[in-house]
């Protein structure tokens, strides 16, 4: 498990991008233009539902990221197979 410091350092910069991702995001939906630009990425509106699924990802990783912080342990993924014996 990463340490304090990287995490705070990790959930820092996620909480910066998911800003400027929710500038972009706004800027789109409301029409003030039409074409929007974060560091060397330029946004259209045809671009909205991928913004969007990228805001979605970083606030769960924001959220896992906070969870640990808290003490929570990270998620794991179970398989869960039914038989019909």
């Amino acid at each position: 498990m990463a340490s304090k410091k990287t995490i705070e350092r990790r959930l820092a910069f996620r909480r910066s991008t998911i800003e400027k991702l929710y500038d972009a995001y706004e800027a789109l939906i409301s029409g003030r233009v039409k074409s929007y630009m974060i560091d060397d990425r330029q946004l259209t509106y045809q671009s909205i539902p991928d913004l969007a699924e990228e805001i979605r990802t970083m606030e769960r990783e924001i959220d896992e990221l906070e969870a640990q912080l808290s003490g929570a342990k990270a998620r794991r993924a179970v398989g869960i197979f039914p038989r019909d014996w």
